[in-house]
């Protein structure tokens, strides 16, 4: 049986000569191989109808980490600290994630991958967390504290994510400034961190739309993280 072709999104950015590339952590990719899926870089900047034709072929989508959303897609209040915005990006992954929706083509968010499903059905963000929550976490942990530890997230025993995850208590890292706010219409929230940042969604009524707001694929010595890509991988696969 072939196996599942997982597009994987990427990010614009330059080599050390200035050359724009299209370029994607190692950590993604090895996550959806471990689980039994074939990568599939997606670059943002195809022409829509060639990025349409590519999902068409695709069995599911990792939506990755990166910079931050265009205001212009939410109401969203104006920060300094708002940084990263790709315009060909914004555009080709909201495009993705409504119509994997609509069709129920499976996916899986990380971190901007969570604030852009909530984003493009509809919902907003906290453009920067420490002035926008009270009493937060600090939730930014950026460069190499990929592995590092940071605040444990309880995830609702009633959710389809506490059966992917096998557990209601995870340890997670956290590397973002931004997070979801006024939650959109039709997500379910399955998980928060202690500071009451939601940090867990889903879709109830798709065969699998899940999204965090942490990094898993830097934590994939645990058993719950290697759950998540694999029921994911499974999912697109049938």
């Amino acid at each position: 049986m072939p196996r599942p072709l997982i597009g994987i999104t990427t990010r614009n950015s330059k080599d050390a000569d200035g050359h724009p590339t299209v370029s994607i952590q190692h950590a993604y990719v090895n996550a959806i191989t471990q689980a039994g899926g074939v990568a599939v870089p997606v670059p943002s900047i195809l022409p829509e109808e060639d990025f349409i034709e590519l999902y068409s072929r695709l069995n599911g989508i990792l939506f990755t980490g990166g910079g931050d959303i265009a205001l212009k897609h939410f109401s969203g209040s104006d920060h300094p600290r708002i940084d990263g915005i790709d315009e060909a990006r914004d555009f080709t992954e909201l495009a993705l994630l409504r119509a994997a929706t609509s069709d129920g083509k499976p996916y899986l968010g990380i971190c901007r991958g969570a604030q852009l499903m909530n984003v493009a059905l509809g919902g907003t963000l906290y453009t920067h967390i420490p002035d926008q929550l009270k009493g937060a976490l600090d939730h930014d942990y950026p460069g190499n504290r990929r592995r590092t530890i940071v605040h444990p997230v309880n995830v609702d025993e009633t959710t389809h994510a506490a059966q992917v995850f096998g557990e209601t208590l995870l340890n997670v890292n956290s590397l973002h400034h931004q997070g979801l706010k006024d939650i959109a219409p039709g997500i379910r929230v399955a998980g928060h961190a202690p500071d009451g940042l939601v940090e867990v969604v889903e879709l109830p009524d798709h065969p699998y739309a899940v999204a965090v707001q942490w990094h898993p694929e830097w934590l994939t010595d645990q058993p719950a993280m290697q759950r998540l890509f694999r029921s994911f991988v499974e999912a697109s696969g049938n």
